[in-house]
């Protein structure tokens, strides 16, 4: 017995000894780069932070990430700090530790909030973002404020390149995996995603609703939408939605359904699709045409007063009664002169 307890503190010294040794030759690396103290300092912490992860005292290694974040971004060496607190969250998630792991996202985010990321990676830090929420437990409590936290950064970068709508759709994905369809519409919605928006609101129509409720799903979506202003995707969600629900027998205008009609009507209203200009008259003729079908769900009244305020001047007094009927006359001239167009330009027919 004496004989292998000696052995095994030998093997544990040796083991120290190499660890060290690491540990002073990224000392003589960070000297001859032009590092100073801090540096070597930085360099000892990795040491004793890699004996700890394989040592399984996760508790310290979570508090040396800490450090070494203070320490980073001091420095600021912002692109080392991303590197080192996203590996270390995937150290933790990797090992069960979703409360670290999850501390680390946030200290992540708050790093890429501080540093000026270049354009080109800011894509890279979105998508690797949303995998890390996608690693932890949808029971995890820490989830929520690190997905609430990824949201607000993502909506912060650069508008033209889309990438708070990326966020969305990156989340709404793992959300529909994860079976949380309630979420996941939530942010299709404010992916602005029409087409997967409507492939969700025909499943959830199918699993969930009733059959008298067809219609219910996509107006309660589409208006929401509207009331955010997303006039293309509310579009677009439509459109999907009637062509590939089975219980839609029809594709296009008019449909077996009143509240559909109304709501391809609006889509054409708020869009401006009337010569290039939208009709507050039009609009509140509209409802009054459609009131019956409006009034199913209360929460009706208060999406159409928002999109009237919105899209059609809501103070203006009220119309004509025939103002929704000049409307249509319009529009469908101008689909016959859109016909002729088309016409006009077919080639002849070969002999």
């Amino acid at each position: 017995m004496p004989g292998i307890f000696v052995g095994f503190c030998v093997r544990q010294r040796i083991k120290q000894q190499i660890q060290t040794d690491m540990a002073t030759q990224e000392d003589t690396l960070s000297m001859a780069r032009g590092g100073g103290p801090g540096s070597r300092g930085v360099s000892r912490v990795l040491g004793k932070l890699r004996a700890s992860i394989e040592a399984g005292n996760f508790y310290e290694a979570h508090q040396m990430y800490r450090t070494l974040h203070f320490r980073y971004a001091s420095q600021e060496r912002y692109d080392d700090l991303l590197e080192l607190l996203h590996d270390g969250a995937l150290t933790m998630l990797a090992h069960d530790q979703y409360s670290s792991g999850a501390d680390l996202g946030l200290l992540l985010i708050g790093t890429l909030d501080t540093a000026s990321l270049a354009k080109a990676k800011q894509e890279h830090w979105v998508r690797q973002v949303a995998a890390l929420v996608g690693k932890i437990k949808p029971t995890i409590v820490e989830r929520e404020a690190l997905l609430e936290k990824a949201l607000k950064w993502s909506g912060g970068l650069d508008a033209d390149l889309g990438l708070g709508l990326l966020m969305h759709r990156l989340v709404a994905q793992l959300l529909y995996h994860e079976g949380n369809l309630s979420q996941a519409r939530y942010h299709f919605m404010h992916a602005r995603d029409g087409k997967s928006s409507a492939l969700l609101l025909i499943e959830i129509s199918i699993v969930k609703g009733f059959p008298g409720e067809v219609d219910l799903f996509i107006a309660h979506f589409v208006l929401e939408q509207l009331c955010l202003g997303a006039v293309d995707a509310a579009t677009e969600t439509f459109k999907t939605y009637c062509q590939f629900h089975p219980a839609v027998p029809c594709t296009d205008a008019p449909y077996p359904l009143p509240l559909l009609n109304f709501l391809w009507l609006l889509l054409q209203l708020a869009g401006g699709q009337c010569q290039g200009q939208r009709k507050p008259g039009a609009y509140r003729a509209l409802c009054e045409l459609y009131k019956p079908s409006l009034e199913r769900d209360p929460v009706y009244k208060q999406y159409v007063q928002k999109i009237g305020r919105k899209y059609f001047d809501g103070a203006r007094p009220e119309p004509s009664p025939y103002a929704f009927f000049d409307f249509m006359q319009q529009f469908l001239l101008e689909e016959d002169e859109e016909d002729d167009d088309e016409e006009e330009e077919l080639p002849d027919e070969v002999d």
